[in-house]
């Protein structure tokens, strides 16, 4: 199977973030452009997911077919900007396909709880917590394609890595814990 994970420049910020990192970043504070992802998206992969800022929620989630699904990343540890009196404390992550999960695996949250990371050199990159955190929610698997299209910090590409080379384990869900936990260590990913 194919998947994706797109982080493309947000909505809005795309210019003030990137503009001088990559010389198409600005198209990206156009609507139509993150329109043309989701159809790419949804035409090249069996599941996918992308990440965006909550501002941008509002309109780009009307883009997206009806079987796409908002999930949440929170962050108990974030950066409190001036002025902003109610924080930015979690992101929306737009989810569509994946793999189906027999009962036989735990359940997955929707959500996932991960602080930011710190001095990466690449604003927005993504935390490993996360990043496995999506792998179960598609479900992928070591053996299934997985593209990064907006690699950035190359964070998603090395947590796939690492992710493919761990022996997975059918955990159930008998005690209610979820298998991204298990995955992860207990204390991971809550």
């Amino acid at each position: 199977m194919k998947f994706a994970y797109a982080d493309p420049p947000y909505l809005g910020l795309a210019a003030a973030f990137y503009g001088g990192r990559h010389s198409e970043a600005t198209e990206y504070d156009k609507p139509e452009t993150h329109q043309k992802l989701i159809d790419r998206l949804s035409d090249d992969y069996d599941g996918w997911a992308m990440s965006l800022h909550t501002p941008a929620l509002k309109t780009i989630l009307p883009m997206c077919s009806d079987d796409c699904r908002v999930m949440a990343w929170v962050k108990p540890f974030v950066s409190f900007k001036p002025g902003v009196t109610v924080a930015y404390a979690w992101e929306p992550v737009i989810v569509r396909g994946g793999r189906k999960r027999p009962r036989t695996m735990g359940t997955v949250r929707d959500w996932v709880a991960a602080n930011i990371t710190l001095r990466r050199g690449f604003p927005g990159a993504k935390p490993e917590a996360f990043c496995f955190w999506l792998f179960e929610v598609l479900n992928v698997e070591s053996s299934d394609d997985f593209d990064d299209l907006f690699p950035g910090s190359w964070a998603v590409s090395r947590a796939w890595e690492t992710y493919r080379r761990q022996k997975r384990f059918d955990f159930g869900s008998t005690d209610g814990a979820d298998h991204a936990q298990l995955l992860l260590g207990m204390d991971a990913c809550v």
